[in-house]
């Protein structure tokens, strides 16, 4: 599928992209600054892992990969800001996501968009800002603004409240299965871009 092909379904009121490895190529950067963090602790993080767990928050991360190998973690609070910090020096080596950032482009002012992510707010309005595109979108919805997060559907439910509308008839770009699966228990469509993404 070519992506400048690509037509929103009949009905479709809203889009709703993810953000790390869906707009951006970020996330080399952030296994680099995982990596950096976590091998001080000694707690393994295979890259294969890594990516199926794209989508949760960092402090999600920690909390289940600490557990599992039994090593305390005194201030997950410290550690997530450290690993945001850490990505944040790397930022200049994010690229966006040329196939899905065309579709954004071509439907901005035309239907209402949002980005919807289980990154910090932070991060991701830096992130977007490097891609010079942060002022294309209707709403952002980052980790702070939901109590659950994906695989949950809220951080999509409540980008199509932000856009102001109906969730059924909203598209997701995601990029990992837990992102997908997010979309789909919101009711939404969920078109998968790594397909798009190999072909960079």
């Amino acid at each position: 599928m070519h992506t400048h092909t690509w037509t929103p379904p009949a009905g479709t009121t809203g889009l709703i992209f993810d953000c790390d490895g869906t707009l951006a190529n970020t996330m080399p950067a952030h296994y680099r600054a995982w990596t950096a963090l976590l091998g001080r602790f000694g707690i393994p993080f295979p890259e294969p892992r890594f990516y199926a767990m794209g989508g949760m928050p960092t402090a999600s991360i920690i909390r289940i990969l600490a557990g599992e190998v039994g090593v305390a973690v005194p201030d997950v609070d410290a550690m997530v800001h450290e690993k945001e910090q850490t990505f944040l020096t790397l930022l200049e080596a994010v690229a966006p996501i040329e196939p899905v950032v065309n579709i954004a482009s071509a439907h901005r002012g035309k239907l209402p968009i949002a980005v919807a992510s289980g990154g910090y707010r932070d991060t991701i309005t830096r992130t977007l800002d490097r891609l010079a595109i942060r002022d294309w979108f209707d709403a952002i919805v980052t980790a702070e603004d939901t109590a659950r997060h994906k695989p949950d559907p809220d951080v999509f439910l409540e980008a199509a409240k932000r856009l102001g509308v109906e969730s059924a008839t909203c598209v997701v770009f995601e990029d990992t299965d837990i992102g997908l699966e997010a979309a789909r228990r919101a009711g939404m469509l969920g078109v998968d871009v790594r397909p798009w993404v190999k072909t960079i």
